[in-house]
């Protein structure tokens, strides 16, 4: 069993090209921060669509998280269309865990095929985009599994998580994120130049607590799969 993410940047046509430029250089640096602490395979396909690989499928919901706080917290203008830009600034990016069989992978090559980069892939592109003229996101992360109980138990906490992560600033989604690397508070506050009792204070208002148990379980649940 293995898993992936497939993803796409929310509103990106909304970005100024000094924005768009900012988010290419954001996303490289994902790439590598992934494969550096995860050994996970990704690349960035046409601009601002994601694929990953995630050899160890028992970490793809910190890495999910992950992923989803490290693009919030990029400060990115826009141009005249401030809805779709707010759209961004809130959810950054629709990200969708697919968790399964890989038969066929290549990073060399950018092969990657298989039941989990179906699922993960099928479910972006069942909620679609949001150019339209009103748009409305009512949900931004997504879990499909060859195992319903999975589905079952993580569709609902990622829905909350949705909503939690919804509601971060970008400082938060920051401190969270590195967290999420296992960076302690005091290295936190070094890291960005703030006090230990600023990052403890953003760290609880964007619900650490909750998101470090929902990661724990998802690990626990899947390597009880493998067993």
């Amino acid at each position: 069993m293995k898993a992936t993410i497939s993803g796409d940047i929310i509103s990106s046509t909304a970005l100024s090209t000094e924005g768009r430029v900012l988010l290419e250089k954001r996303l490289n640096n994902l790439i590598k921060l992934l494969n550096q602490h995860f050994s996970v395979f990704a690349r960035v396909i046409k601009g601002d669509y994601l694929e990953c690989y995630l050899p160890q499928p028992e970490e793809a919901l910190r890495i999910a998280l992950l992923i989803k706080c490290y693009i919030k917290s990029t400060a990115i203008g826009s141009h005249e269309d401030k809805k779709e830009i707010a759209l961004f600034r809130t959810h950054g990016i629709r990200l969708a865990i697919g968790v399964g069989e890989i038969t066929r992978f290549d990073a060399k090559k950018g092969v990657m095929d298989g039941e989990a980069i179906y699922l993960s892939g099928r479910l972006i592109n069942q909620h679609g985009s949001t150019h339209s003229q009103r748009p409305v996101i009512k949900s931004t992360l997504f879990i499909g599994a060859s195992q319903p109980s999975i589905v079952d138990e993580f569709d609902p906490v990622l829905a909350l998580l949705d909503v939690l992560l919804g509601q971060s600033t970008a400082r938060q989604c920051e401190i969270i994120y590195l967290k999420l690397l296992n960076f302690n508070e005091d290295e936190i506050a070094k890291e960005l130049k703030i006090t230990q009792a600023t990052v403890n204070q953003h760290s609880r208002s964007a619900g650490w607590n909750a998101i470090d148990k929902a990661v724990t379980r998802f690990s626990a649940a899947i390597k009880n799969l493998e067993t």
